[in-house]
């Protein structure tokens, strides 16, 4: 599946800055939003608020938060698997 059909399928709260991903193909990945976090932007700047972080969502397979912030399904998966995060279960 070419990475740029990749879609989020599924998130759960992993911390005040982290969540656990789930994509389209299988694949799972814990994601830390700290580096997004510390750009502090008006659309970054309330995910330091745990209460906040927590109100993420999927629209249309993205990450997304009720600012109006979308995060590329694309790129997190891309990330996660040149960090060598990204696990896929065993066909």
């Amino acid at each position: 599946m070419p990475t740029s059909m990749i879609k989020l399928i599924a998130i759960h709260p992993a911390g005040k800055s982290a969540l656990d991903l789930t994509f389209s193909d299988a694949a799972t990945a814990r994601w830390s939003a700290v580096d997004l976090i510390a750009r502090n932007t008006d659309l970054t700047a309330p995910l330091a608020d745990p209460a906040y972080f927590s109100r993420a969502f999927i629209e249309a397979g993205a990450l997304a938060w009720p600012n109006g912030l979308e995060l590329s399904p694309a790129a997190l998966y891309r990330k996660l698997k040149e960090a060598g995060a990204l696990h896929k279960a065993a066909a």
